[in-house]
């Protein structure tokens, strides 16, 4: 009889019960009383649980539930040693543990891992650190986050990824329009339209980069947070901000971590931004021909974001948390959204 396995589903999901992750957490030496949490996730499973260690030492932990088939385990590997260097450089990044494996001799002559394996899911464990999201119209606060990003900026020029991808018009535009079409996921009333204002845009960020790449031929591309939106920023009134989440570390510019701190009209996005160079300047060069890649980097992640709906349709909690997502309505409204990125790109850059 065939055992089923997370990759034999269209999302890998339906075999995670709350009896898997428990044994799960047991595999490395957490033993659950059975009180747990699904946090807000919806590329991996995340929940958070109270365990005791062998020693009977209670705390609160989160485990991350890796999607079967998004990272190959090098690259989630990758992950957690970078948010490890960020802990040694002591810049405030919430890092899975070091475990060992119960009960298993291959993986226990390993020693202490931070992605351990069961049941064919790929998982880790780190401490639960609370905090709120940061008040981002307080100045203070955007040149605290200013500061914190450049010392994690510091500790991401220090080497390449080896085995994580790179934020580019190909990764995050091309790449999503060819998966798009060959999947049949943009309806046939809109398809054409949607191509149109894409090509479009797509002309204008390639156009918008290689100006950057030659006028800039020195600029570095570093490891990053990736996803740096408000959400993954938590903040303490007593310790200040520190940073969750490195699933969509990339390498990139550095002002792509930087951007989505941005909101409200353009006075409102330059003093922001102001704030938050302030903080960055005080930690590490910013090099200012970078603006230029704030509007087609907003452009790439509207793309990539669509196009990543669309890989997870599949996934019921996608269908729940987005009803809106997939009908002509809404790519009709993407539509009109490439039309404006299009006329920002054509704007003068935002300056401080």
């Amino acid at each position: 009889m065939h055992t089923p396995h997370p990759t034999d589903s269209p999302h890998g999901y339906e075999q995670l019960t709350p009896d898997v992750m428990l044994d799960a957490l047991a595999s490395v030496g957490l033993a659950g009383d059975g009180r747990m949490l699904a946090l807000s996730s919806y590329e991996n499973r995340v929940v958070q649980f109270h365990v005791e260690d062998d020693a009977g030492v209670a705390s609160t932990v989160v485990t991350k539930f890796y999607r079967p088939n998004r990272w190959r385990n090098i690259a989630i590997q990758e992950e957690h040693d970078f948010a490890h260097e960020l802990m040694a450089s002591e810049v405030p990044m919430v890092a899975p543990l070091r475990l060992a494996s119960v009960g298993n001799a291959a993986s226990a002559q390993q020693g202490p891992q931070t992605l351990n394996h069961f049941a064919g899911y790929a998982f880790s464990v780190s401490p639960s650190r609370g905090g709120r999201r940061p008040e981002l119209d307080d100045f203070e606060v955007l040149e605290w986050i200013g500061r914190l990003l450049a010392r994690l900026h510091n500790v991401g020029a220090a080497k390449p990824f080896a085995h994580r991808p790179a934020i580019n018009p190909t990764t995050y535009g091309l790449d999503c329009k060819a998966w798009l079409l060959a999947n049949n996921a943009l309806p046939l009333d809109v398809e054409r339209q949607w191509c149109d204002a894409f090509d479009t845009a797509i002309t204008f960020v390639q156009s918008k980069w290689a100006l950057f790449e030659e006028s800039h031929f020195e600029w570095a591309s570093i490891r990053l947070h990736g996803d740096c939106h408000p959400g993954n920023i938590l903040w303490t009134p007593s310790s200040g901000p520190h940073f969750v989440d490195l699933d969509d570390a990339r390498s990139g510019p550095a002002i792509q971590d930087l951007w989505m701190l941005l909101s409200g009209d353009r006075r409102a996005q330059t003093q922001a931004l102001s704030a938050v160079l302030d903080g960055y300047e005080q930690m590490r060069p910013f090099n200012r021909a970078e603006l230029a890649l704030i509007e087609p980097l907003r452009t790439l992640r509207m793309v990539h974001y669509s196009t990543w709906l669309a890989k997870r349709w599949d996934d019921p909690a996608f269908a729940a948390n987005f009803p809106w997502f997939g009908t002509s309505d809404y790519w009709q409204g993407q539509v009109h959204q490439l039309i404006e990125q299009v006329q920002a790109m054509q704007e003068v850059s935002l300056s401080v």
